[in-house]
């Protein structure tokens, strides 16, 4: 087993090379990945009707092809799903990422071709534990299985396609090697039924030697508190010893961070984080100490990247990566080799290094509360959040904001908080929590001066489990569901809200 251990972190290093090139010559990675794309997307349906072939470079490029969101997209989707080939990408599309969003209930249908699959979400893979090995080369990762967990049912279309969250069609492709490492079994992990797989998963992992868990925090959160009530174990490292590594993404980390820590009390215990969507994925945690993510610039992914103030403006200039400047806020627009082309995944970003090029994830282009100028972002909430927590000894489950409002264009931000335990004095804690907003966020604080437009934010304790609750009711329970953070219209707020 020590010697399967070292071959396998010698292969991956190996990678080091290659992420270290682009690190060093992003420009030019980037153009040649721009170059093939185009070459790729010549003879598709979308490349005919957008004059690909008259494609020299960028600025022709931005020139011929509109930047688009989804539904813009509807037109070429729904062809590929009818079984046409070479609309968007050259070839019949097998697989799509079925994806619901975080503040849209609409599904999405997102292509996965073979290019994207390898290229990108399995390259990815293999980078975060390719990184993890040069930052950690004691480790004793592969002489032990990984707990990943995620996926649903994938479902077989008439048109010969397959539907499913993205996890479970990567679960679903997995080479051997991968399968022989892991857990749950493929039948297990592909379970529709959340609450009984959750069982299956517990039952099968406990008598395993688990160095490694990947998923989504939230989710990832309901499976180890089943193991420890089923081992009846005070921590995690009484079941698993020789546990190393989480790795994680799909929503921010600070909320949960506090929890893992008390399962998991270890300082060897290291946390690496993913940027990651149905879309591609984009960043990977690459250092020891910090959190910022390495932009991933050889997936098969050219960015472009819009200033959030001018997309809410509604003007639609792009920047490249030779022009984004540090912690300006910018919206994301990618072409991939799942041929979606200047497309809005919907995401906003802020560039912590210009070289390398690493970021940080802010939010989403619809989760925030702008109902009274404030311009509240997810990363202001949670990080304050997360220092309140810290000061006042307290740990959250799950939480949503939405403003109110209470009459002559004032208001206030309410919110719904799950807590696993709660601060002794709760109106102490608002006050804080108010307060870190404020630091944090100048628009809030602005409006929040001598109460002129807002007042201080309320907190609903919330009885334990109604987040599950509510996801149970709305049929979202598993891996890729998420509880929007920031509820700018209310609506979700108040269905979760008429649970209390």
């Amino acid at each position: 087993m020590p010697f399967k251990n070292t071959i396998l972190s010698s292969l991956l290093k190996n990678r080091h090379i290659q992420i270290e090139n682009f690190k060093d010559r992003p420009l030019e990675v980037q153009n040649k990945v721009f170059k093939n794309l185009i070459k790729m997307g010549e003879y598709t349906v979308f490349g005919v009707d957008h004059k690909f072939s008259e494609i020299a470079d960028v600025k022709k490029f931005q020139e011929l092809i509109p930047i688009r969101k989804y539904e813009e997209f509807l037109e070429y989707i729904n062809k590929t799903r009818k079984g046409h080939k070479d609309i968007l990408w050259p070839g019949y599309v097998k697989w799509f990422a079925k994806s619901s969003g975080t503040t849209d209930n609409k599904s999405k249908y997102i292509p996965i071709t073979n290019e994207s699959l390898k290229k990108c979400h399995y390259k990815a893979g293999k980078d975060m534990l390719s990184l993890y090995a040069i930052n950690f080369p004691e480790t004793n990762l592969y002489n032990g299985k990984g707990l990943m967990l995620g996926g649903s049912q994938i479902q077989n279309k008439n048109h010969g396609y397959f539907e499913g969250d993205l996890s479970a069609i990567l679960i679903s492709n997995f080479p051997f090697w991968v399968n022989m490492h892991r857990v749950p079994d493929l039948q297990t992990a592909l379970m529709s039924d959340w609450e009984k797989k959750v069982n299956i998963i517990c039952n099968q992992a406990i008598n395993e030697n688990i160095t490694n868990i990947t998923g989504v925090p939230s989710w990832t959160l309901v499976v180890l508190k089943k193991v420890l009530e089923i081992t009846k174990s005070s921590s995690l490292l009484e079941v698993w010893p020789n546990l190393e590594l989480y790795m994680h993404g799909g929503v921010h980390f600070s909320p949960y961070v506090k929890q893992f820590y008390k399962m998991i009390p270890s300082n060897d215990m290291n946390y690496v984080e993913g940027y990651n969507a149905s879309e591609g994925f984009f960043g990977i945690q690459d250092t020891k100490n910090s959190k910022d993510l390495l932009l991933m610039l050889d997936y098969g992914i050219f960015y472009e990247f819009i200033l959030l103030k001018d997309y809410k403006d509604g003007i639609r200039e792009t920047v490249l990566l030779s022009e984004v400047i540090i912690n300006e806020v910018y919206v994301m627009i990618i072409s991939t080799n799942a041929g979606l082309w200047r497309y809005v995944i919907g995401d906003t970003i802020r560039f912590t290094s210009l070289s390398p090029f690493r970021i940080r994830v802010v939010g989403r282009t619809k989760n925030y509360i702008n109902a009274f100028g404030e311009e509240l972002m997810v990363e202001n909430v949670e990080r304050a959040l997360y220092l309140s927590c810290q000061k006042y000894h307290c740990t959250v489950q799950n939480f949503i904001v939405a403003p109110k409002f209470i009459g002559d264009g004032r208001g206030v931000h309410q919110w719904i908080v799950e807590f696993q335990d709660i601060p002794k004095d709760l109106n102490i804690f608002s006050e804080y929590l108010d307060r870190k907003i404020r630091e944090l966020n100048s628009d809030y604080d602005a409006k929040r001066t001598d109460n002129f437009i807002l007042d201080c934010l309320q907190i609903f304790p919330a009885k334990k489990n109604i987040f599950y609750k509510w996801l149970k009711i709305n049929n979202r329970l598993g891996g890729q569901y998420k509880v929007p953070r920031l509820d700018n219209d209310g609506i979700k707020f108040n269905e979760i809200k008429s649970l209390m």
